[in-house]
Parts: C-alpha cells; sequence; structure tokens
C-alpha cells in the first residue's frame, strides 16, 4: 500500500497512520494503523507535529478541517459527565448511613446481638444510589475523615464491592449481596479493644496479631444470620486472603480464594489508601490503583483491578487535573499502555509533563 508523508494541516478524520508518532516520549502518542478521530487531531495540534506518515494522500482545505473537529464531533472534556446536582442529597443520605450503622455497632460492641436485616434496612438505598450514579463513587473520599474512619470505611467497602461486582457483569440481586458482605466486613473490629483500633500510632505486632482477628470475630457474628449467602460469608472470612497465599487468617491461595472475596478485599485495599487516617495521609487514587496493579502483583485478581480501574481510573484527554504536587493541567494524551499516566500539559508554563517519565507524580484529582 502506497505510503506519503502529509501535513497535519491536511490531515481530516478517517485518514490511517502508518508509523507510530513519538514527540520525545518512551510511548508513540498516535499508534501505526490508528484510524484519526478529531481528538487525535487535537493531539497532534497540541503537541506541534508538522507532518506524518499515512497510507494515502488526502488534502483537505483548512476550513474543512476546522468543520470536521467542530460541529458533530465529541469535545473532550464532554468525556467527563459532571457530577449530577443532587450531589447534596447524597451527602445527607451519606451522612445519615454513616450515623445509623455507627449506632448499631457500637450496640454490638456493648453485646447486642447483631440484626443483619437492619443493617441491610439502612445501608441498601445508598449502595444503590451510588452503584446507579457511578461518576459518585470518587466522593467516598471526600466524604470520609478520620475521626469515625471504621465506620465510614464499612459503608464504602461496601459500596465499592458492589459498584466492582455490577462493573464485572454480576447480578443485581448478588451486586447488593456483595455490597451487604462489604459493610459487614470489618464488623468484627468491635470485639477488638478500643486502645487498638483507635491508637494514632503505628500498631506493634502483638496488636496487628489482635487486629487480624477482626475476620473471624465478623464472621461469627453474621454466620447464623438468614439474610447473608453462604459465599457472602466466606467473602467476610477471606477479604485479607491475597492469591500468593500471603494473606489471612488462613493464608489460603489461589482457587481457594473466592473471587468475591477478591471484590470485597480490592475495595477495602482501595478505599483504606485513598482515605484520610489517624496515622496516615490519603493517597491519590490513580496512585493507589497502580499500586495494587503493580507493588501488589500476584496478590489479586487482575479482572477485579481491570473493574476498579474502569469504575475510578478512567482518564481521558481534555480532562482538567490536578497533580500530586499541587500543579494543574490538561491531559493531552492517554498512553495505551500506562492508562493511568497521561500527558498533561500544565496550566503555570504550557509544557508538556509525561507521567511515565516522572513517576514521583502522578493524577491527584480530575477537576472537570
Amino acid at each position: 500500500m502506497k505510503e506519503t508523508y502529509i501535513k497535519v494541516s491536511d490531515l481530516r478524520p478517517g485518514i490511517i497512520i502508518s508509523h507510530d508518532v513519538f514527540v520525545n516520549t518512551n510511548y508513540p502518542i498516535v499508534r501505526k494503523d490508528t484510524e484519526l478521530s478529531a481528538e487525535h487531531l487535537e493531539v497532534l495540534y497540541a503537541f506541534g507535529v508538522k507532518k506524518v506518515k499515512v497510507e494515502e494522500q488526502v488534502v483537505v482545505k483548512r476550513d474543512e478541517l476546522q468543520s470536521s473537529v467542530g460541529e458533530g464531533s465529541v469535545k473532550p472534556t464532554a468525556i467527563l459527565s459532571e457530577i449530577p446536582a443532587f450531589k447534596a442529597d447524597i451527602k445527607s443520605q451519606y451522612d445519615n448511613t454513616i450515623q445509623n450503622y455507627k449506632k448499631e455497632l457500637t450496640s454490638w460492641r456493648a453485646g447486642i446481638r447483631p440484626d443483619i436485616a437492619k443493617v441491610r434496612s439502612m445501608t441498601m438505598p445508598l449502595v444503590e444510589s451510588f452503584i446507579e450514579q457511578k461518576k459518585l463513587l470518587p466522593l467516598l473520599n471526600e466524604f470520609s475523615n478520620s475521626i469515625d474512619y471504621m465506620y465510614h470505611h464499612s459503608i464504602a467497602v461496601g459500596v465499592l464491592a458492589a459498584a466492582i461486582s455490577k462493573q464485572m457483569g454480576f447480578p443485581k440481586g448478588q451486586t447488593l449481596q456483595l455490597g451487604l458482605a462489604g459493610v459487614l466486613a470489618d464488623c468484627g473490629m468491635v470485639k477488638i479493644n478500643t486502645a487498638i483500633t483507635e491508637k494514632a500510632a503505628f500498631l506493634t505486632k502483638n496488636e496487628f496479631d489482635e487486629v487480624k482477628k477482626h475476620t473471624i470475630y465478623s464472621l461469627q457474628m453474621v454466620k447464623d444470620s438468614p439474610f447473608l449467602r453462604q459465599e457472602m460469608k466466606l467473602a467476610i472470612l477471606q477479604h485479607h486472603e491475597r492469591l500468593d497465599g500471603s494473606g489471612y487468617p488462613q493464608g489460603v491461595k489461589l482457587d481457594k480464594v473466592s473471587v468475591l472475596s477478591q471484590i470485597v478485599a480490592v475495595a477495602d485495599v482501595y478505599h483504606a489508601r485513598t482515605s484520610e487516617r489517624v496515622h496516615r495521609s490519603k493517597e491519590s487514587p490513580f496512585k493507589v490503583i497502580e499500586m495494587i496493579k503493580e507493588e501488589e502483583f500476584g496478590k489479586f485478581d487482575i479482572k477485579v483491578i481491570h473493574a476498579l480501574e474502569q469504575l475510578l481510573g478512567h482518564i481521558a484527554i481534555g480532562m482538567k487535573v490536578r497533580l500530586t504536587n499541587g500543579e494543574e493541567g490538561d491531559v493531552m494524551f492517554v498512553h495505551r499502555d500506562a492508562g493511568l499516566r497521561p500527558m498533561v500539559k500544565k496550566d503555570v508554563d504550557g509544557t508538556v509533563l509525561d507521567l511515565t517519565t516522572n513517576r514521583h507524580l502522578a493524577i491527584e484529582k480530575i477537576l472537570k
């Protein structure tokens, strides 16, 4: 097939790029065999590319190009929907759920028998609200606080577990069941001495060994309830198990760890690392997803991690973002093999920062 160079100013959507396009980057900003879209054209313009090699030369007038990029095309910023106007409503519903669940756990700590049906009725409406509006999921980290972390964490794990399972294609009944299991996964913490659970400093080995017992306590508290299926009770017991056998309480591995346990586990780790705690500052959600994928490789089911990334790690060209160093800018290009580390054009000086080569930085937050 005939190939030729063509000026970027003469390109139009639909033309096929015949060679990778690099601009002082480790990854191509446009890959070979890509069919150009209006979005690709904006990227080439932004990086100052003058000409590219294509399968065949097609020349169009500049005003035709403007028309193809403008009318009828989707602007990059339209990819990210704005948070719905009812944010205040979901915050109110969330706060009420937290307070109600806190009262319930306080009564369990005092020796009252757990009422799982009551927990289901007070938490599932909130879970459903979030999974029906998944764009609201990032608000979980905004709503959480270090003072009542245990209660925030329980509710958030339930919401995230339900959202991940829905993303993976689970039926609604199973999704809500897993949401309830996520909420109850740490209920056994009420059996641990508050001097340990509320300790501001890092735990000693003996204290951590005591905390590890919470999965067994949680199972004991829910095992007789008819409102949770047996596989959900197993997920509660196993939510700190890992596929490589490094988890607890039994140290089981591979197919001995259920996928439902893995979903709750990933939800648990993600929220714990992205939330403010008395002994640890919160981390970037995008950095945490990257950590789960790379540093914790082999511990979690890749299908579960992929679902989490689809829900909370989506980055698109045109998004306004804040970096972990406080600088803000626009996403100019997203690497196919490193989607969490895009190229960002900084507002302060217009320079383009490639996060694949600046590993000390990460996306902190999507602004719009």
